[in-house]
């Protein structure tokens, strides 16, 4: 999710949002890791359908979140997810970070720095939570489906994102009904993994918590 600045920030913390990139190439078949239990009968096309149907059975969530960044660095705080478009992310102190959503505009805030950045929903890889329909396959470009440990995970590749391509890794429990984790690899190589914990699907949430507020700036 971030380098903890500007639009490295989002794309990171949005390690944070996306699936909108290109459909599979022809020439470019799918990795499938070999399966040891009754999973093993699925293909890569019914897991990623029972991914889509993990992911559209949201429509809000919220979750404690821990954020690692490629140096070691955590973060930690909680998520809210609103379908479609409306996201924060709300990071423990010391961090000095908050990311929201509104459904058209991510706004990522810095109240030590006092910055407001604004960004277009539709260029963050975050959109593998908001969307309000999510199709994987139609979406992204798959890259690889398989089982790792004892869950399944889906890496995808969303060009749409600011500076370039993003490559991200969605992780689901192993009966594919819930979104563990993810780890987003930015285009410029930095990877940024948040793991879920905690988590409440489909309660009512308080929409004032995705209302955009700017950092009033600095006069000298």
């Amino acid at each position: 999710m971030m380098r903890i600045v500007g639009a490295t920030a989002l794309v990171a913390a949005c390690s944070l949002m996306s699936v909108t990139a290109r459909a599979q190439s022809a020439g470019d078949p799918l990795e499938i890791a070999p399966a040891r239990t009754e999973r093993a009968a699925l293909n890569e096309r019914e897991i990623v359908d029972r991914a889509n149907v993990a992911l559209n059975g949201v429509q809000s969530m919220s979750a404690t979140f821990t954020q690692t960044g490629g140096e070691g660095r955590q973060l930690t705080g909680t998520v809210y997810v609103q379908r479609p478009g409306k996201l924060r992310f709300e990071y423990n102190k010391p961090s000095t970070m908050e990311i929201v959503s509104d459904g058209s505009t991510v706004l990522v805030r810095d109240r030590k720095l006092n910055t407001s950045d604004p960004y277009p929903v539709s260029q963050t890889p975050l959109k593998f939570l908001l969307s309000s329909r999510i199709d994987l396959a139609r979406e992204s470009r798959i890259r690889s489906v398989g089982r790792e440990g004892n869950g399944v995970q889906v890496t995808i590749e969303d060009s749409s994102t600011l500076g370039g391509t993003s490559r991200i890794t969605l992780s689901f429990d192993a009966d594919l009904t819930t979104l563990r984790r993810w780890r987003v690899v930015d285009p410029q190589g930095y990877t940024t993994t948040v793991a879920l914990s905690g988590i409440e699907k489909n309660k009512p949430l308080d929409p004032k918590i995705f209302m955009l507020q700017y950092m009033r700036p600095v006069v000298d």
